[in-house]
């Protein structure tokens, strides 16, 4: 029931102008939404973003291969962040959470699909995608995605977008999977050819499915190229929901 009522309020702040007090109100519940978080996520770093479809079971070789990732992520010293749910969002946690390292869910409330899955070590719950999406980019370094659907797409022309634009840092992306990703690197030939993209631009990607050569990647322009290391200046205040 609540995430029904949740997906009424949010398709009711985008159809257009409403009350003034109605849209006040939308306004509270995006700063609330978005302090919340901040707190929350604020020691979690440094991060590496896995993105992936939902909908692929435990038995299929996908979850499997994204279970390495995220062990190979936590073995770099990353803490493993997630959309929070099941598939193979559940597999990079899982991988994290097995070898040992942290894994950390961004959760959406939906009326299908949302259940945050069984190994995180911190999981946030979002009412708006679009808050949601910021803070799978805030604390990460890099990002890597696998086999996915249009929510997938939609993340990783994101990281794309950030990066070409200068939003944020030149980070490594990782796409796992070189025939599940064909088409993809196809349509950003045809982007490079057209002039809609650089030739820069296409190599901001890496497409692979050797998970070694995925590390090495991460490990040479995430770990080294921005010197990282998790270092925690200030102690967390347990009553801002700040955890370390």
């Amino acid at each position: 029931m609540l995430s029904i009522f949740t997906n009424f309020r949010e398709r009711q702040a985008l159809e257009g102008p409403h009350t003034r007090w109605e849209e006040a109100k939308f306004l509270w519940r995006v700063v609330t939404e978005f302090l919340r978080a901040f707190r929350r996520l604020h020691f979690v770093g440094p991060c590496v973003t896995v993105f992936g479809s939902a909908r692929f079971p435990e038995t299929h070789e996908f979850y499997a291969l994204t279970k390495e990732v995220g062990a190979k992520l936590a073995g770099l010293g990353f803490t493993v962040m997630t959309g929070g749910g099941p598939g193979l969002m559940e597999a990079a946690n899982r991988g994290a959470k097995e070898a040992g390292g942290r894994s950390v869910g961004c959760n959406i409330v939906l009326p299908m699909e949302q259940d945050p899955n069984p190994f995180l070590d911190l999981c946030i719950h979002f009412h708006y995608f679009f808050v949601r999406k910021v803070l799978l980019f805030k604390y990460s370094y890099a990002f890597v995605a696998m086999p996915g659907g249009l929510g997938t797409l939609d993340e990783l022309f994101e990281a794309g977008t950030l990066i070409q634009t200068g939003k944020i840092e030149q980070f490594p992306i990782v796409l796992m999977g070189t025939s599940y990703w064909k088409d993809v690197q196809e349509l950003f030939g045809v982007m490079a050819r057209e002039g809609a993209i650089s030739e820069q631009d296409k190599s901001l990607i890496l497409v692979t499915d050797s998970v070694d050569e995925a590390m090495a990647h991460i490990q040479k322009y995430a770990l080294e190229k921005f010197n990282l290391q998790r270092v925690v200046k200030l102690r967390p205040v347990k009553l801002l929901g700040e955890r370390a």
